[in-house]
């Protein structure tokens, strides 16, 4: 599975609070390969991101197919470490 990782650019914060290090670290666990995108601190600056996530909060996962998981760190990650990462049924198309 060919996955991305949408991600803050704040790669140096390792703690268990930080959401974007939380789903990064439930991958890693899970030996699930990923492409690290990082995207800007700015949240306003996440106009490309927001159209796809729906929303301009990270961190969000984009699957090969082109759809988009974005849910909150915790739910994120616990899908992760329950081997439910999937894209969604019938997934959201990729946007234009």
């Amino acid at each position: 599975m060919a996955i991305k990782l949408h991600r803050c650019s704040g790669t140096f914060v390792k703690t268990s609070g930080h959401p974007c290090w939380r789903v990064q670290k439930a991958l890693d666990d899970a030996g699930i390969e990923y492409e690290l995108v990082k995207e800007s601190p700015l949240r306003w600056r996440r106009k490309d991101y927001e159209r796809h996530a729906g929303t301009n909060r990270l961190p969000a996962i984009e699957f090969e197919d082109g759809t988009w998981l974005r849910e909150e760190s915790k739910d994120l990650a616990a899908r992760i470490a329950e081997g439910r990462l999937q894209a969604p049924a019938g997934g959201a198309p990729p946007a234009p």
